[in-house]
């Protein structure tokens, strides 16, 4: 059983929550079960916050509104906080009139439902550093996974090596973070400046943002899986979320006591 559902189990029985009785209940039904749900189109995992801390999340592209508009309308039945990635502006717009309550992040393409707020539940904050106003999407991405997870963001965008001068402006800001993530087009080489300057993890972004030769982003990626600055470590190509989602267990582990 994760150890943030059974933390958030004592703590509703010691706010008189929930009966003692019904926790251990609570505990024999999921200690070691997996519930799912089957849809006509999909499998839904809703233990997987027991798991691991954070619900499954909804990748969008592919599925058609009413498919997101099901597996989200489960979810919620299930989980205090839902997320959906790779909505276009179109099929959210069709989603947001059978379900008024999501919010929908137009720059991230994602949308996100809380049953109540989501407060930040950790010291510190995690930096979001993007190279270019190209590469925002992705940056976002990151950013609103993050805060969905409970974890302070402070977005540094636009200080992208080609205006060096620009990135030292925000160093202090982004040296006072736990961990930093950056999101890189074109040639990729601001995770492998920042990682000689900093002593916090990196998760670099490699974007699809660039001319012909960048391919799409491999350029970026190949650049920064050969960095020879230490502490990089690189997600896949526009892969905003992973990247928000590593950073944000990291900046758990950090604010219980696991110092870098």
């Amino acid at each position: 059983m994760n150890a943030d559902y059974l933390l958030e189990l004592l703590l509703k029985v010691q706010r008189g929550d929930l009966q003692p009785l019904d926790a251990v209940t609570k505990v024999q039904q999921h200690g070691n079960t997996t519930a799912l749900a089957n849809l006509a189109f999909a499998t839904v995992d809703l233990s997987r916050e027991e798991r691991t801390g954070f619900p499954e999340v909804v990748f969008g592209e592919g599925k058609t509104s009413e498919q997101i508009v099901a597996i989200m309308s489960k979810m919620m039945e299930h989980s205090d906080r839902v997320m959906a990635t790779r909505v276009d502006a179109e099929k959210a717009a069709s989603i947001k009139q059978l379900m008024p309550e999501v919010t929908y992040h137009e720059l991230a393409r994602t949308l996100t439902w809380f049953r109540r707020p989501i407060l930040r539940v950790r010291e510190g904050y995690v930096a979001v550093v993007c190279a270019g106003t190209s590469d925002l999407p992705v940056a976002e991405e990151a950013a609103i996974t993050l805060e969905c997870m409970g974890s302070h963001t402070e977005r540094i965008y636009d200080v992208g090596v080609a205006g060096i001068h620009r990135l030292f402006a925000r160093l202090d800001e982004i040296r006072g973070a736990s961990v930093i993530v950056i999101v890189a087009g074109m040639e990729g080489a601001l995770p492998s400046v920042l990682g000689g300057l900093v002593d916090k993890p990196i998760i670099a972004v490699p974007t699809s943002i660039g001319y012909g030769a960048n391919f799409q982003g491999i350029s970026a990626l190949l650049t920064m899986l050969n960095s020879c600055a230490p502490g990089v470590s690189v997600v896949n190509i526009d892969n905003g979320f992973g990247a928000g989602y590593n950073a944000g267990v990291i900046h758990k582990w950090i604010a219980r006591g696991y110092k870098p």
